[in-house]
């Protein structure tokens, strides 16, 4: 954690939101109930020579955006046609995210019609050149003000004629206006505003805000085999206000259980010549469903507003990624306590992915002539 009196980075920005840094960890050891778990813990230990349990709790600090400068910016086309149905066209990429979602959400709270009259078309350079990478956690809060700003536009020009109507639909406002020869097409533009470093004086803002989060994980190992088990994970994330909290939640959930698979299982091999061995299903290990948490909750930090963010959201993609390291801790402190039981002490090294081999290694060697 960093010094009450210094809230900055290591490179000396100013961490803005620092408030929001310390609730995250205070509500996680609170919904983790983790000092209580932590005595748990070490009682299970004392009793038990073969199986050991460990428990840890990290927090996060995530600065969401892209570097350098220029790639903070975006734009998006919206269409109005005279049946009163919306295409939104954008530079983000859909991988599973739900930035599609998220786009019509935005367009149907701007213009105040039903989701269902929302369309996203796909992705095309011939429609919105120039597209930044759909990376850094922040292509809802570049597409999305984008989308923004032609809806805002759009409904300007709509205004007159919801004004002379005001009793009328959608789309009866949007005929009027295509027969008053008013252009309802509008290219939305977004460029993330005070975006300035200067890497000789190191002043500046790099990235347009943070998003912060906690995870307390806890897991038992076998000493014997080296297999884990991941027993429990609380999450507490920064989200501001959300978006979608379905989303979030399921972005959250996927995040972690990825970072869970770099970190824990997911090692690359390769034989004498070069070539790589682990390139398949058989091989190579991804999380499945066994590996998700016996107990998995999820918690959306409440009344935490995002003003540099579209209507306060935060971006969430990849920030719980690096919560999975709770795991990796929490293994840690339970070969710990099998290397106290084998007379071990010391700091000793556990690489990742932190494989079934690995974690028996750390054990140190087993004693058993008392089996």
């Amino acid at each position: 954690m960093h010094k009450e009196d210094i809230p900055t980075t290591y490179y000396g920005v100013p961490i803005e939101g620092f408030d929001v840094f310390r609730r995250c960890w205070k509500e996680c050891l609170d919904k983790s109930d983790y000092n209580n778990r932590r005595n748990q813990v070490n009682s299970f230990n004392s009793k038990n020579k073969w199986t050991k349990r460990g428990i840890a709790i990290v927090p996060l600090k995530f600065n969401v955006g892209n570097y350098p400068t220029f790639m903070h910016q975006a734009g998006a086309m919206v269409n109005l046609y005279l049946d009163g149905s919306v295409l939104i066209h954008h530079g983000g990429v859909e991988v599973g995210q739900g930035i599609h979602t998220k786009m019509i959400q935005i367009a149907s709270r701007v213009l105040g019609i039903p989701v269902d009259k929302i369309h996203v078309a796909e992705n095309s350079t011939y429609v919105i050149p120039h597209a930044t990478d759909t990376a850094g956690s922040h292509s809802t809060d570049m597409w999305g003000m984008a989308v923004k700003n032609a809806c805002d536009t759009l409904v300007d020009r709509l205004a007159p004629f919801k004004s002379d109507k005001p009793d009328g639909n959608f789309a009866d406002w949007v005929s009027a206006a295509y027969f008053s020869r008013v252009n309802l097409s509008v290219i939305g533009y977004h460029q993330t505003p005070d975006i300035t470093w200067d890497w000789a004086t190191k002043t500046g803002r790099p990235y347009p805000y943070s998003t912060f989060g906690a995870a307390c994980s806890e897991v038992q190992i076998d000493c014997l085999t080296g297999n884990h088990e991941l027993l429990r994970t609380d999450i507490v994330m920064d989200v501001g206000k959300s978006l979608n909290p379905a989303l979030d939640i399921g972005q959250i959930e996927g995040g972690f259980m990825m970072g869970y698979g770099y970190l824990m299982l997911e090692e690359l091999l390769w034989d004498k010549d070069g070539t790589l061995i682990t390139n398949g299903p058989h091989n190579y290990k991804i999380p499945c469903v066994r590996d998700i948490p016996a107990e998995f909750n999820i918690t959306l930090l409440r009344n935490c507003p995002n003003v540099r963010g579209v209507y306060s959201s935060k971006g969430i993609g990849e920030p719980p990624f690096l919560l999975a390291t709770s795991v990796h801790f929490a293994v840690q402190d339970a070969i710990q306590s099998a290397r106290s039981d084998a007379g071990k002490s010391g700091v000793f090294s556990l690489e990742t992915p932190a494989t079934a081999d690995r974690i028996r290694k750390a054990c140190g060697e087993l004693n058993f002539t008392k089996l």
